[in-house]
């Protein structure tokens, strides 16, 4: 198994439009978008300094007019895509996409679980990811949270897929139960229930912020919504959930109020 196996190792945004929503993030997170250059479409990388932390990539009118709306996407790295594609299906998924090869990049599917949550499968051509901004660092990915719709019927989903191991139970009460998973023995995100019936299962990423209150202001002074937050979690640190100005949910999280 690689080193990077069952990790998140990309994150990618698709939005009604580009340009906008790269300057929202510039602002908000403080990353550099860059072109791609890739010949056949428009593909932004998005930097923090010389590393490259995830992807922008604008939804067609056809994608658009068959009910896509923009949302973050997770790339899970494996060691077989075509395989673990198989695997998801078998387990009772859906193949939204089927594995296909990024030329110069690697291969990847597109896939949902059970409950219908969107991930997406991918092996890089390189067995290594460059180096990577320490643990915690603002602009960087820091948590990883499922809304689903049964908590742990997702949880045992994922850890059959890829391992994930259960590292704490927490009871909230009416919220239910939420299930904190690590990733080769580090804590990485959260699994539990949705809130409201009517919003589809779904992933949520936070992205690390040095102080919440001014990442907050930040959003809804470059036209992003704040939906829920900042509230203290356990442990100390601070969250908030957010919307961009195209529609995007993401999230937020810091060690400072």
């Amino acid at each position: 198994m690689s080193p990077l196996a069952c990790k998140f190792v990309w994150y990618e945004l698709m939005t009604t439009d580009a340009p906008a929503a790269e300057a929202f993030y510039g602002q908000v997170v403080g990353w550099q978008a860059r072109d791609a250059g890739m010949p056949d479409m428009r593909y932004t990388l998005l930097e923090l300094g010389d590393t490259p932390i995830g992807g922008v990539m604008a939804l067609s009118p056809e994608a658009c007019a068959a009910g896509a709306r923009p949302g973050w996407l997770g790339y899970v790295a494996v060691d077989d895509v075509d395989a673990q594609a198989a695997r998801v299906a078998q387990a009772g998924g859906t193949v939204l996409l089927d594995p296909q090869d990024i030329p110069g990049v690697g291969r990847f599917a597109t896939v949902a679980d059970p409950q219908g949550a969107v991930l997406v499968l991918f092996k890089g051509n390189s067995a290594e990811q460059p180096p990577q901004p320490a643990a915690g660092t603002p602009g960087t990915f820091g948590w990883h949270e499922l809304h689903a719709a049964e908590s742990g019927a997702a949880f045992d989903f994922y850890a059959g897929q890829f391992g994930w191991t259960q590292d704490e139970a927490m009871d909230m009460g009416p919220l239910g139960v939420y299930r904190i998973f690590a990733i080769g023995g580090v804590r990485s995100g959260g699994m539990m229930t949705r809130m409201l019936d009517t919003v589809p299962p779904a992933w949520l990423y936070y992205v690390n912020v040095e102080a919440i209150d001014s990442a907050v202001a930040r959003v809804g002074a470059h036209g992003g919504q704040v939906i829920h937050g900042p509230q203290q979690v356990p442990g100390g640190g601070w969250i908030a959930q957010c919307i961009d100005p195209q529609g995007a949910l993401f999230a937020m999280v810091a060690a400072a109020r």
